[in-house]
């Protein structure tokens, strides 16, 4: 019996996804400046979308703090880029969002539902509101200059948070929490009758979730000359983050992903094409995939399989 085609089956999707990313890595070394810069971009969305994707998908909790951490993020960058190198004010983001994000689990994460839904999205205007308050009343100002890196530089440092992102939610969903995380969205009570420590886990994986996404508004501050709180907390990135994971689908690791990808060069395409009206035809086409595609991407591929197998080999 041949077992060589299964063995090639079950890592074809790993290699193909190392060519891939191994392309994206190099592509500064033959890619126009506009593409790295669109890279980037795509690269920044899919880490905020597939972050979202690692609490929100198992569990259903609908979280609209994207914009707060990565806002938390952008400041932290604006604020220490004069004062300390680029990686120590990237890992102060995202311990900085991973200290704010389990105070705000602790506070939040007994609430369920659109309760939960409705406290997250309070906490972005809550946090932006604060700071506006403190720069207005307390500096004197309102905005700060960020301390700006070439693209290249970016592109990279977003490169290792994307890969080492894709390494943590890929051993969460193969372990024992990622279980536990399922067992959480299928039912809490039973979740809890079997001993899973419901609470410490869910604002655990939520803190570590706001890890990666203050990392990458660390890295992307540094692409703005100024900043201020209403371009730092911009909801869109607590709703394009979810909407992206949905539309790609959450139940596969490559689903947030292919649903970041094709939306963020959407987004592009749409602002350079049509820049007065782009956000109703991204609201519309959202409406229509959402409707239409309820399993997103995932769940399409995976009936078309069903309804178009492949072939099996007969051969012994």
């Amino acid at each position: 019996m041949n077992t060589s085609t299964p063995s090639i089956k079950k890592w074809a999707p790993l290699i193909a996804g190392a060519v891939v990313l191994a392309m994206v890595a190099s592509s500064p070394l033959y890619a126009p400046s506009y593409t790295v810069i669109l890279l980037t971009s795509i690269l920044m969305y899919t880490i905020l979308a597939v972050s979202w994707s690692i609490f929100s998908g198992p569990t259903g909790y609908i979280s609209l703090a994207t914009a707060a951490f990565f806002g938390i993020g952008i400041y932290t960058s604006a604020i220490l880029g004069k004062s300390m190198p680029l990686p120590a004010v990237i890992l102060s983001g995202a311990a900085i969002s991973f200290i704010v994000a389990l105070i705000v689990g602790a506070v939040t994460l007994r609430l369920r539902g659109i309760y939960f839904t409705i406290f997250t999205f309070g906490l972005v205007e809550l946090v932006k509101q604060v700071l506006l308050w403190y720069e207005v009343n307390i500096t004197g100002t309102r905005g700060r200059f960020v301390i700006v890196i070439d693209n290249t530089t970016i592109f990279y440092y977003i490169v290792i948070i994307f890969v080492v992102l894709l390494v943590t939610a890929y051993f969460i969903r193969r372990s024992k929490y990622g279980l536990a995380l399922k067992s959480i969205g299928e039912s809490e009570e039973a979740a809890s009758h079997i001993g899973v420590n419901v609470t410490v886990l869910k604002i655990f994986i939520f803190a570590v979730t706001a890890i990666f996404i203050g990392a990458a508004g660390a890295i992307m501050a540094t692409r703005w000359t100024y900043i201020d709180p209403y371009i730092a907390f911009n909801y869109n990135f607590s709703f394009t983050a979810a909407l992206m994971a949905i539309f790609g689908g959450m139940g596969r690791l490559y689903g947030p992903i292919i649903g970041a990808v094709i939306f963020a060069y959407l987004e592009e395409t749409l602002i350079t094409q049509f820049p007065f009206y782009y956000m109703l035809m991204f609201g519309l086409i959202m409406v229509i995939c959402i409707l239409f595609l309820p399993d997103g991407l995932v769940g399409l591929i995976t009936q078309w399989r069903r309804l178009f197998p492949g072939r099996k080999n007969a051969n012994p």
